[in-house]
């Protein structure tokens, strides 16, 4: 084993040797109450439930004070969100069991969120503070029987924060952090995060209103040329709003308002790898959201009856310096995005309830170029997909999923899929589960793929399938957790772009025939006592060589929590990314090669204090302690050794 691996194992054992023991019976980790609704849309419990799904609760994000969205869920087994180590305007990458963005579905609020107007119609987290959030559910597999196109390897489930059960609430915060690569040394504050919400509820109404800020520099998104090179920062920030407000009208009838206003503001350097001419302070990007929703809830004695309904909008703009004129090229991006989706849960009985609804999603896109003009007239599709599903819970612990969903496309026709998911519990209180599934997903082509300069309208669905099989099992009076899921997945029509070196002509274009990836994710929890508690995850992940692009074969992640006292909290975690392999674009001879990425550790720590008992906390956060100097993305600069102050009051 890797010396330095041992040094923070060693380091891991002396903390938890140092721990101080309290009453066994106030460790209980009582997963039986544990509530999760990615895999029903309607809460139900945890040991029901035939998938293994990872739920992020507020305790845990309040654990991982400092860190944002892209960074926890990294730490998640079987997610890979590349780009959480570098600059903060690097875009992101999500892969999971092989699959890339287009195959990630981001829920917030229960509305599946994309960007109409890129190419693979992803959303981008960045546009998110995680200090919005209260929740996290990450559901792996197919899953577009529920939730339509892109559900095909995992669905990140994210819940905002509600209001307040008081009449009023308030919370501010404030941390500042030094923003470094491994070759420097800076610790005066270049990273900042503030914000501030109120929020509670007066008779009948609820209301939450909240501002988050952002802001960086220090850091050029791009690495230097060579040791003699010394690139010039980017600046990142970002502005959220957020607004919330419903209505108690009745015993079973709930109405509930959102909008919420984001932007972005970054530069970014230019796309060659060894030009050394790549670095520029001339190119600015601006991202715009503007969301908006409504959904009524109401409740019968068999069931309950939900709307989720929103618009969405985004406009992106770029100014590129042009090397070759030179001047300014000036880009735009935007896209809307309407999206209905009624269904219903219905109670037969105590061991059978049937969900039905129906989803209608409209998408347009406008973009301008210097190399062409669409225009959004032209350049929509709607669809309209019917779904069901039935679960059957039972008292000796046999547990059945299993949906079906047409997708009716305005453009390509009609995709039918489906899922059947069984699993079995037993033991003396339910405390092993067996589980096993067979899933399909379909991803529709975007605008941008379908319309664009280099659209194609012939175009197919990408196709997935999804068979998983493992087993959950909760030990030592449920403070020991372990739980195993091997998968193996098959993709079709995958979406690739076909580019000729002589005419320089390009097109997206689907290629036939099967990709497949397979691995193995494995997750451990124990409370070793009421002040420590030690998790950790290994991730297993083979792929084909088409997918073979910035996935990690093995993966690891390990946390130790350390409750020393009623208000002083610690936190060590080490995380290791195995090797890559990464696509070098050749700036003189404009030909991609394939490189390897070596592998890399990192380990971090966090020590919280409550100054004043529901009121004050400060905390302090150090990242990348060994100062490891490693590459995510080729070309591209990461975070060396990292420091973070910050402060959380709530009123």
């Amino acid at each position: 084993m890797n010396k330095k691996i041992v040094r923070i194992s060693a380091v891991l054992a002396f903390i938890t040797t140092c721990a101080l023991a309290q009453k066994q019976d106030s460790v209980k980790v009582n997963q039986l109450n544990e509530v999760v609704i990615s895999d029903t849309k309607f809460a139900q419990s945890k040991e029901k439930s035939g998938k293994v799904i990872t739920k992020i609760t507020q305790e845990e994000l309040l654990k991982k004070s400092g860190q944002n969205i892209a960074q926890i869920l990294s730490t998640v087994a079987g997610v890979e969100i590349n780009g959480n180590q570098s600059a903060n305007g690097k875009n992101l990458g999500y892969y999971v069991r092989g699959g890339r963005n287009r195959q990630v579905l981001i829920i917030i609020d229960g509305i599946p969120v994309t960007d109409a107007s890129g190419i693979s119609f992803e959303y981008d987290l960045r546009l998110l503070p995680v200090d919005q959030v209260e929740s996290i559910e990450i559901m792996k597999g197919a899953s577009s029987t529920l939730y339509g196109s892109g559900a095909a390897t995992a669905v990140i489930n994210i819940t905002l924060k509600k209001a307040s059960k008081k009449a009023i609430n308030g919370n501010a915060y404030i941390n500042i952090g030094s923003n470094n690569t491994a070759q420097n040394s800076k610790v005066n504050g270049q990273d900042f995060n503030q914000g501030f919400s109120v929020n509670g509820t007066a008779s009948k109404v609820n209301y939450l209103a909240s501002v988050n800020s952002s802001e960086s520099d220090g850091m050029s998104q791009i690495a230097n040329f060579d040791a003699n090179s010394d690139y010039e920062t980017d600046r990142f920030s970002r502005i959220n709003y957020l607004s919330k407000i419903g209505f108690k009208a009745t015993d079973k009838l709930s109405l509930d308002f959102f909008g919420n206003y984001d932007k972005i503001n970054n530069n970014y350097d230019l796309v060659y790898d060894n030009t050394a001419f790549n670095d520029t302070n001339l190119n600015k990007t601006t991202s715009e959201q503007f969301r908006f929703g409504f959904s009524p809830k109401y409740q019968y004695a068999k069931g309950e009856f939900i709307i989720i309904s929103s618009f969405n909008k985004i406009e992106r703009k770029y100014d590129d310096f042009n090397s070759f004129t030179p001047s300014i090229d000036a880009s735009l991006y935007e896209s809307r995005s309407v999206n209905v989706d009624a269904f219903n849960k219905y109670k037969f009985s105590n061991e059978f309830f049937l969900v039905t609804g129906a989803n209608y999603q409209f998408h347009d896109m406008l973009s301008q170029t210097i190399y062409a003009n669409v225009a959004k007239e032209g350049t929509k599709f709607n669809m309209i997909d019917p779904y069901v599903t039935g679960v059957f819970t039972s008292d000796f612990g046999l547990n059945l999923n299993a949906g079906a969903r047409l997708n009716v496309h305005s453009e390509y026709g009609n995709q039918l899929v489906y899922n059947v998911n069984p699993s079995f519990s037993f033991g003396k209180n339910n405390d092993v589960k067996v589980l096993a599934s067979y899933s399909t997903a379909f991803i529709t082509p975007s605008l941008y793929q379908l319309y664009a300069e280099y659209g194609n309208l012939n175009l197919k669905p990408e196709e997935n399938g999804t068979i998983e099989a493992g087993f959950e099992v909760n030990l030592l009076d449920k403070k020991l957790n372990f739980n195993a899921v091997g998968f193996y997945r098959e993709q079709n029509n995958t979406i690739g772009f076909f580019f000729d070196n002589i005419t320089f002509a390009g097109q997206y274009i689907t290629i036939e025939g099967i990709n497949k990836a397979k691995g193995v994710e494995t997750e451990l929890s124990y409370a070793v006592n009421s002040k420590i508690k030690l998790n950790t995850n290994y991730t297993f992940t083979q792929v084909d060589e088409a997918l073979d692009r910035l996935i990690p074969k093995h993966k690891v992640n390990a946390s130790l929590d350390f409750q020393a006292s009623k208000r002083l909290f610690l936190n060590a975690n080490y995380q290791y990314v195995d090797a890559r392999k990464d696509a070098f674009f050749d700036g003189t001879t404009f030909a991609v090669a394939n490189v390897n990425l070596s592998s890399y550790r990192l380990v971090n720590a966090l020590i919280k204090y409550e100054l004043v008992k529901s009121r004050l906390t400060i905390f302090g956060a150090a990242t990348n302690i060994f100062n490891e100097d490693f590459v995510e993305n080729i070309g591209y600069s990461t975070r060396g050794r990292n420091f973070r102050l910050g402060l959380n009051i709530n009123l």
